[in-house]
């Protein structure tokens, strides 16, 4: 098994972090939440992705949705419009 991607919440784009997915490389992102460290695992196992918190298990049939989940939740940075 190839070892996971660590990176912390804003380091990586959406298109290096689905990239990665699409390799089948597991992407751990280390976020803050209420003033503690948090860490989500995402991966894909070809046909669902995953975003796994650690309350919950969000699952996404298609890479847009993916795209959208890692966005909402802040994993990437943040674009600037």
């Amino acid at each position: 098994m190839t070892e996971p991607l660590r990176v912390r919440a804003g380091e990586l784009e959406a298109d290096e972090i689905l990239a990665a997915l699409r390799e089948g490389r597991r992407v751990r992102v280390v976020t803050e939440l209420l003033g503690s460290e948090h860490e989500v695992t995402l991966r894909h196992d070809g046909t669902i992705f995953y975003c796994d918190t650690p309350t919950t298990l969000h699952k996404h049939e298609t890479e847009a949705a993916m795209r959208e989940c890692i966005e909402n939740q802040g994993y990437v940075p943040v674009r600037e419009e």
